[in-house]
């Protein structure tokens, strides 16, 4: 009987702990059903421009153009391999392509050289030992590209093979765009956790919010009249300080341990008051859903796990759009605010482009912003400011 007592006021304890048993029972189910619309939504996707320079040549008064029996080549090898999701796109203007290259609308350029024909036929009759050179553009440090570069390579050996009867007549030069040619492993991760850093705003803004409530401070501010607005802006404004101080000082610990800032200083401290703002937003409707600081830390968790992981802040992460919007994807992630301050900071720090190159998201996390501005008040001035 007294086991039996026991269980019992575990049960009435445990179910007192609410928000604690709704974490427990509910992360391997919401992890399973996230990572699914992840999956669902990034499925693999190549996008590979080529640029045909050749003139041709002709040989025996019959005109040879090799470069355009490559992308036939090419995309014929493409169809031919089922599980292949390689997208093969003519070009003809270099600086749109290496554009469409840094805003990740293209994963690798292939340059075929004008006298590509000439060469192929030449090496294949013994006149020349010059091999053609192949120009690949492309940003080194992403996953797509070096996929997409290893299969154009080794289709272009296969086409060469089958075409001529030999091997080795080429010469792959390969460009990295932005600093992506010359940076390390530590310098790519550095944006997203720059970004963490004011991920983790989620707490000490809640919890700014919060603590009125649990201390009953909320009620002279009640009676004294003050606005949902003005309480929410003096707030606000105290907690972007600290979200520009923390970006700064995860900035300055980055620096000292050898990443090279590159960029505008101006842009950046412009993306860390956006960011800082969005969360500072986002905590708000936190703070509408708590009532303690205690409930705040677990709450608090299930949308920083997605923040962390789902945006690339804590490791690199891109999922295809489900579709566009005036050109720019959208993805599930990027209902998510830092997902975009990530995105503009890859831009103005590894890809080295400036602010009129970020104004989509910009606009992005205004949008946002102002979304989980409305969401927030709206929910916090009904749950807690509300005089009954």
């Amino acid at each position: 009987m007294k086991l039996l007592s026991i269980i019992i006021k575990s049960l009435k304890e445990q179910w007192r702990s609410f928000w604690i048993l709704i974490l427990t029972l509910s992360m391997g189910p919401f992890f399973i059903f996230v990572y699914y619309l992840i999956i669902e939504t990034s499925k693999p996707h190549y996008d590979v421009a080529i640029i045909n320079n050749d003139k041709g040549y002709i040989l025996r008064s019959e005109p040879l153009n090799k470069g355009e029996e490559f992308i036939l080549f090419f995309t014929g090898s493409v169809k031919d391999s089922v599980n292949m999701p390689f997208f093969i796109k003519k070009a003809h203007d270099k600086t749109d392509v290496l554009q469409s290259l840094k805003n990740k609308k293209t994963d690798a350029l292939v340059i075929i050289p004008e006298d590509f024909s000439e060469h192929l036929v030449k090496q294949q009759d013994g006149d020349s030992t010059t091999p053609a050179e192949i120009q690949f553009y492309g940003d080194l440090t992403n996953v797509n590209y070096l996929l997409s570069a290893l299969w154009a390579n080794e289709t272009m050996n296969s086409f060469i093979k089958v075409s001529t009867g030999s091997e080795d007549l080429i010469k792959i030069s390969e460009t990295g765009i932005g600093t992506s040619s010359n940076i390390s492993d530590f310098d790519m991760i550095v944006p997203g956790l720059l970004i963490l850093s004011v991920i983790m705003l989620m707490f000490t803004a809640t919890i700014a919010f919060i603590s009125e409530v649990e201390n009953k401070t909320i009620i002279r501010l009640k009676l004294s009249r003050i606005s949902t607005f003005e309480f929410i802006t003096g707030i606000t404004a105290v907690q972007i300080i600290v979200g520009i101080i923390s970006i700064l000082l995860t900035l300055l610990t980055a620096v000292i341990l050898g990443f090279e800032f590159h960029g505008s200083a101006a842009v950046f401290i412009l993306i860390a008051i956006l960011t800082s703002i969005s969360m500072i937003a986002f905590s708000l409707i936190i703070a509408a859903l708590t009532k303690t600081a205690n409930e705040v830390l677990i709450v608090g968790n299930f949308p920083l796990f997605l923040f962390m992981f789902f945006t690339g802040a804590a490791f690199p992460f891109r999922s295809e759009g489900l579709f566009s919007l005036f050109g720019y994807p959208v993805t599930l992630q990027g209902l998510m605010s830092p997902t975009h301050a990530i995105s503009a900071l890859n831009k103005i720090m590894i890809m080295q482009m400036k602010l009129g190159d970020i104004i989509p998201e910009i606009i992005a996390l205004i949008i946002l912003t102002v979304i989980y501005f409305l969401t927030g008040i709206i929910l916090y001035r009904k749950r807690h400011m509300t005089l009954k």
